[in-house]
């Protein structure tokens, strides 16, 4: 039984990997899949692994991202050193609304929302807004190409936008690289401030979860440990792939494609939930 929960950790790693940072939602293909790979663990520890696992895509950005990153790379100059602190500032201002919300909110939507039914409509949902945003954008001009050009304004715009991800089925990058091509950033500045976003708010959250497995009188034995673990790192590996083809992906197309999905997903599985009724 061990071996079968690393085998299936591997597979939630994949489906982790991929789902992150393409707008389809990580956390809502990680319940579906639940609906048809259980591990044989606790549901506490599963609620805690969705999240958490996380934590191997995010890393996944701080590997590729490194010296973008880091305002304390020597091959910086004065300047750079600056424009990456800003660009942190930034970031940390667009965390807010959802890091004050996600606390209140956490215990509420994990009992209520995080569902088979309510992903597969938060799914269709935001498939259609994907759609109908690049549709409207279709022929307009970006305002914003330069990443170090992004006020502190859209930043908290943003941010706001990002509190709709916390319905699961919705999608982290979706939300927040839909509300960044809405006030005019271009496809890529606006995915690369979502991936750079999603560094503290993924630590946050990931921290959340593992203080109330614990409070909750849990413990990590080694089995835990080890299926957590392949699971993240299997997410790292898979995720610096899919960063690098949405990168890739977008520079010639829009997300239109990932809306299609999402509403195509969204209808089979509330399909397949009336039968199963």
């Amino acid at each position: 039984m061990f071996f079968m929960n690393i085998f299936k950790a591997v597979i939630l790693g994949i489906v982790e990997g991929i789902t992150e940072w393409l707008p389809i939602s990580s956390t809502g293909h990680l319940i579906l899949v639940d609906e048809f790979i259980k591990m044989d663990v606790s549901s506490d520890f599963t609620t805690m692994f969705n999240v958490v696992i996380q934590l191997g895509a995010i890393l996944a950005v701080v590997v590729l991202y490194f010296h973008k990153l880091n305002p304390f790379s020597p091959k910086k100059s004065t300047r750079e050193k600056n424009d990456t602190w800003i660009l942190w500032s930034k970031v940390l201002v667009a965390c807010i609304p959802a890091a004050i919300l996600g606390i209140l909110l956490d215990d509420f939507l994990e009992a209520h929302f995080h569902k088979f039914l309510p992903v597969a409509i938060m799914l269709i949902v935001y498939g259609i807004a994907f759609i109908v945003v690049e549709r409207y954008n279709k022929h307009k001009t970006p305002k914003c190409t330069d990443l170090n050009k992004f006020t502190y304004q859209a930043a908290l715009i943003v941010g706001f936008f990002q509190v709709l991800s916390l319905m699961p089925g919705t999608s982290r990058s979706g939300a927040t690289i839909l509300g960044a091509i809405l006030i005019g950033s271009s496809r890529f500045v606006a995915t690369e401030f979502s991936f750079f976003l999603g560094i503290p708010v993924m630590f946050g959250a990931s921290g959340i979860k593992i203080l109330k497995f614990l409070a909750a009188g849990n413990v990590f034995g080694f089995q835990e440990v080890v299926i957590l673990l392949v699971g993240m790192v299997t997410a790292f590996v898979v995720s610096i792939i899919a960063i690098k083809f949405l990168l890739d992906y977008i520079k010639k197309n829009d997300f239109t494609v990932f809306g299609w999905y999402r509403v195509i997903l969204g209808v089979i599985l509330i399909g397949y939930w009336l039968v199963a009724l």
